[in-house]
């Protein structure tokens, strides 16, 4: 009978080992984004830079959480949404990460969150913008750290100051960035009497707009009023093109959001111009900024950029979850994570419960121009709270 005990003793422990192991071993986190075929690859390098620091700052350089090693891995999705898709059920099911982080275009993180269901793991939206990301498509496996078009076309609208005088038209790319992005203005300009006369939608590489910016300037320059081009595009220059067309013929204004410090660059053409922006490194006042911005200096000679903050908002996110949650089980961090505030270096941002949607700070801005300073600054005008911004709820992750 002790021989047998000892027997089971020794298969027990046998058996108990590889889940020793697993549990001491270090815990994986996947960052699903496109780093190569495309202009927006940068979005998604600044944002692994972010998400890296974030982890840092997060565990004070040990890169650990409650006695475990984070171990990232890093997939390319090229842009395409079914490399994407293969990459993230990789991740969830060859690498056994807890959960992953992705992707950039809007339109290639829609193809990821039926996998996230499929899987039954979580997906940390950073930094595709779209609404839908949390709409009726979506999942309650997917949160949003990035902000959404709701949230950039409220901030914008307000930096507008619409009233019946104002006639607006627009220009965005033809994906779900673009289209959400549009529908959101339309949505926040309602009822303040200002008024959208044309939409125009363009390719996502469109690099000749002159058809377009003629539409355009055909549709604005009659009316009585104040006339503005509200610009949505990412990864591509729409406003050179617009500026060199000489709006200002028409009494035609231009006014877009803001952008990284490299676009930024194209927008000494317009001082004076307002909008709204997600992050410029001046605008945040708080400790973790601070760091933010002097740890960047110091490694890169620069400053950090509008998606580094976005990735580290998104690290900040997993360590808060990771070190409250009282297991890495997949059910135990949607419970800890809905309606969990954290700092970030924009300030607090809380993940609503009913669609897990990030609510967060945006900035009004006007363009100043600095002749030493390579890029045109947005200056900040005011912080624009989340509770001034009224952001549609996509879907009820408690029904």
């Amino acid at each position: 009978m002790k021989k047998l005990f000892a027997a089971m003793a020794i298969t027990g422990a046998i058996l108990a080992a590889p889940l020793a192991a697993a549990q001491d071993g270090p815990a994986k986190i996947a960052l699903i984004h496109g780093i190569s075929g495309s202009p927006l690859e940068t979005y998604s390098k600044q944002t692994h830079t972010g998400f890296e620091m974030g982890l840092e700052y997060a565990t004070n350089g040990t890169m650990e959480i409650n006695g475990r090693k984070i171990e990232i891995v890093r997939k390319d999705t090229q842009f395409k949404p079914d490399i994407a898709r293969s990459a993230l059920a990789e991740a969830y099911e060859d690498e056994d990460v807890i959960l992953a982080v992705g992707d950039t275009s809007s339109g290639v993180t829609t193809a990821l969150l039926p996998i996230a269901a499929e899987y039954e793991k979580i997906l940390l939206v950073e930094p595709a913008v779209a609404d839908g990301l949390t709409g009726p498509d979506s999942n309650r496996y997917v949160f949003k750290t990035s902000r959404n078009s709701s949230m950039d076309m409220q901030a914008q609208a307000l930096a507008l100051r619409p009233d019946e005088n104002l006639y607006v038209a627009t220009l965005a790319q033809d994906y779900a960035f673009g289209r959400d992005g549009i529908a959101a203005l339309k949505t926040a300009l309602d009822g303040t009497g200002a008024n959208i006369v044309t939409e125009e939608y363009v390719p996502q590489q469109t690099t000749d707009f002159t058809a377009t910016i003629e539409r355009l300037f055909n549709a604005l320059k009659d009316q009585p009023g104040r006339k503005v081009i509200v610009i949505y595009v990412a990864g591509i220059d729409a406003m050179t093109p617009l500026i060199a067309a000489d709006p200002a013929r028409y009494d035609i204004e231009l006014s877009t959001g803001g952008n990284i410090l490299p676009a930024l660059v194209g927008y000494k053409r317009v001082p004076g111009m307002e909008g709204a922006i997600y992050y410029y490194y001046e605008s945040p006042d708080n400790e973790i900024n601070d760091w933010l911005v002097a740890e960047h200096q110091k490694r890169f000679d620069s400053p950090p950029d509008f998606f580094t903050a976005g990735g580290m908002a998104a690290a900040l996110a997993v360590a808060k979850a990771l070190e409250t949650a009282e297991s890495w089980d997949t059910e135990t961090l949607i419970s800890t994570m809905e309606g969990m505030s954290w700092e970030t270096p924009k300030g607090t941002m809380t993940f609503r419960p009913e669609d897990h949607q990030a609510l967060q700070s945006m900035y009004h801005f006007k363009i100043r121009v600095d002749d030493n300073v390579e890029w045109a600054i947005p200056e900040l005008v005011r912080e624009i709270k989340p509770e001034e911004m009224n952001i549609p709820i996509g879907r009820n992750n408690q029904e």
